[in-house]
């Protein structure tokens, strides 16, 4: 567990550098070396923040329908990257949604502002119950004799 979350800082980082101009490569990559975890947690958290930069296009499309009066230009570049990581994580990755969510709430506690935590998790929540698969009713017309 405690591996996952420093994986997850690290995807932090690296999208917080990546969202200020950064491109992926090597130096990128170095600066994780003062980060908690193994060199192998570093690396998982690295691909992890390429894997989501490559959906933060879709990822920012999302939330802006969802959060019309906050856009993403105008939200903090912490929970921004929260955001996106999250999204990644449940909508592409493997992670369970309610995990994800869980763990965005617990990083923008960590490093964000004070009111970060209960937005991210009213997004999160949102793009969550927008994605789940309806539950089919049953057809009265089909169902036999109960």
């Amino acid at each position: 567990m405690e591996s996952a979350r420093n994986a997850r800082r690290c995807a932090l980082q690296v999208l917080y550098q990546f969202d200020a101009g950064a491109e992926p490569c090597d130096d990128v990559f170095q600066t994780l070396e003062q980060s908690p975890g193994t060199p192998e947690v570093h690396k998982r958290g690295y691909e992890l923040a390429l894997s989501a930069w490559a959906v933060r296009d879709e990822a920012d499309a999302t939330v802006a329908a969802l959060t019309p009066e906050w856009p993403t230009y105008r939200q903090p570049v912490l929970d921004r990257c929260i955001l996106r990581l999250a999204f990644y994580e449940f909508i592409h990755g493997d992670t369970p949604p309610k995990v994800a969510i869980n763990e965005a709430v617990e990083l923008a506690r960590e490093f964000s502002t004070e009111k970060s935590p209960l937005f991210i998790n009213a997004v999160l929540d949102k793009i969550y119950k927008s994605n789940r698969e309806p539950v089919a009713e049953p057809d009265p017309a089909t169902e036999g004799p109960g």
